[in-house]
C-alpha cells in the first residue's frame, strides 16, 4: 500500500497535532500492520449513548467474594475466555489442600495481592506482590499463601505461550525489558518430605474437566532436574520499560509474555514524554484486530477517571477508545506516570461469564463524557 493524505495531518504520529484536532490511529494487526490516522474535529469518544453489546465495559472484581470454601476458599472465579486464552482470579486464603496439573495449557499467576510458596515438581518458588508466576502446562503444584489476604489474576495460554523472542525483540535487543538472568527459579528442597501414610490427590485439569489421581506420598518426589521447560518468575520491579522521551510508543513496546493469537503487556511507572509537541497520554485509537483488557494494579491511573487498583476494563475490537477528557486537558502537567496495569490484547472475541457481570460498572460508558 502506498501512503496518500488529504487535508490537515501531521509528518509524525502523535507529535505536533493540528490545532483543534484529535489523532486517532485506525490501524490492523496491533499496532504492527498498516496504520492511518485521522484527525477529527471532535474526540472519538464524544458519544451521547450506546445501543448493543459493543460498548466498553468496566468490573471491579475487589467486589467477587471467594470461591468455593471447600477449596480453602481459593477456588477460580472464570471472567473472561475464548478457545484460546481463559482469564480468572482467585483470592486464595489457605492452602490448596490437592496438588494441581492444567492439561490445557501454560498459566500465568499475576499476583496482585499477597505472599507465599507454591511447591512445583522443579521445587519450591516464593511468591510476592507484583511477581508474574509461569507455569507449563501439566506441570504439578500446589500454592500455600502466608498472608490471609490473596489475589491473584491467572491467565490460561491454551496451548502454550513464550517471552518475546530475539526476532520479535528486533533492534531494541535480546536483553530489553528483562533479561531472562533476572528471573527466579524453583528451587529443590535440601531432603525429600514422603510424608507417608496419607493421600495425596493430584487434580488434572483437561477440556475444562477434572479428574483426580491418588498416591500414597508426597508426588513431588524429584531428586534434580534440567532442560527449558520449567516454573519461574519475574517480578515487576525487574521489568524495564522502552521509552522514547519525543513520541508515545505503541502497547506492543511493552509486551512480557507471547500467547497463541494474544500478547500480554506491562504499563509501569516511567517519565513521560519530555517534547512539547508529543502526546503523552495513550491516543485515540480504533481496536481492529484485537479485544483489550487491562487489569489495574497500583499507582494512579491518570487516563483513566474512577478507576481503582484491582479493577478491569475491557474494550471489544471495534469500539474507538482513548484518554479520558481529564487526562487530556492535564497531560502537560504530569512529568511522570505513576501506574502498574497488566493488559491482556487477544484476536479472537473474549466472552465475560456471569460471574464478571455481576461486578460490573453498567455507566462506564458514559465516563468519557464531559462532565
Amino acid at each position: 500500500m502506498y501512503l496518500y493524505h488529504q487535508g490537515k495531518h501531521t509528518r509524525q504520529a502523535h507529535v505536533g497535532l493540528p490545532e483543534g484536532t484529535f489523532e486517532e490511529e485506525h490501524g490492523r494487526q496491533g499496532f504492527f500492520g498498516p496504520v492511518s490516522h485521522l484527525y477529527h474535529r471532535r474526540p472519538p469518544t464524544d458519544w451521547t449513548r450506546f445501543d448493543g453489546p459493543l460498548r466498553p465495559h468496566a468490573f471491579d472484581f475487589t467486589k467477587l467474594e471467594p470461591g468455593d470454601l471447600t477449596d480453602a476458599g481459593g477456588a477460580r472465579q472464570r471472567l473472561f475466555y475464548n478457545n484460546e486464552v481463559v482469564v480468572s482470579i482467585s483470592r486464595r486464603s489457605g492452602a490448596m489442600p490437592f496438588y494441581y496439573r492444567n492439561g490445557d495449557g501454560d498459566e500465568i499467576y499475576f499476583v496482585h495481592e499477597g505472599e507465599g510458596m507454591i511447591e512445583t515438581d522443579y521445587g519450591t518458588l516464593e511468591y510476592e506482590k507484583g511477581d508474574y508466576v509461569v507455569i507449563p502446562r501439566v506441570t504439578t503444584y500446589r500454592i500455600h499463601p502466608r498472608s490471609a489476604t490473596n489475589f491473584f489474576l491467572i491467565i490460561e495460554a491454551l496451548p502454550q505461550l513464550s517471552v518475546p523472542s530475539m526476532e520479535q525483540k528486533g533492534l531494541i535487543g535480546v536483553h530489553a525489558l528483562f533479561d531472562m538472568s533476572a528471573i527466579t527459579l524453583p528451587v529443590l528442597p535440601d531432603e525429600y518430605d514422603a510424608r507417608e501414610g496419607q493421600e495425596h490427590e493430584i487434580r488434572i485439569q483437561r477440556d475444562g474437566a477434572m479428574s483426580s489421581m491418588f498416591y500414597p506420598f508426597n508426588p513431588l518426589d524429584a531428586a534434580g532436574w534440567k532442560g527449558d521447560c520449567y516454573p519461574w518468575k519475574i517480578n515487576v520491579r525487574d521489568i524495564r520499560p522502552v521509552m522514547s522521551h519525543r513520541v508515545h510508543l505503541p502497547p506492543p513496546a511493552h509486551t512480557t509474555f507471547m500467547l497463541n493469537n494474544a500478547i500480554v503487556c506491562t504499563f509501569l511507572p516511567r517519565p513521560l514524554e519530555e517534547d512539547e509537541d508529543a502526546l503523552k497520554v495513550p491516543f485515540y485509537h480504533r481496536n481492529a484486530d484485537y479485544d483489550e483488557v487491562l487489569f489495574y494494579h497500583a499507582g494512579d491511573f491518570f487516563s483513566r477517571d474512577n478507576i481503582k487498583p484491582g479493577m478491569v476494563t475491557l474494550h471489544p475490537t471495534g469500539f474507538p477508545h482513548g484518554p479520558h477528557p481529564k487526562a487530556l486537558a492535564n497531560m502537560n502537567k504530569l512529568e511522570r506516570t505513576d501506574e502498574i496495569a497488566v493488559m491482556l490484547d487477544t484476536v479472537n472475541t473474549l466472552y465475560t461469564t456471569p460471574e464478571a457481570e455481576q461486578v460490573e460498572w453498567q455507566e462506564y460508558w458514559q465516563s468519557w463524557m464531559k462532565k
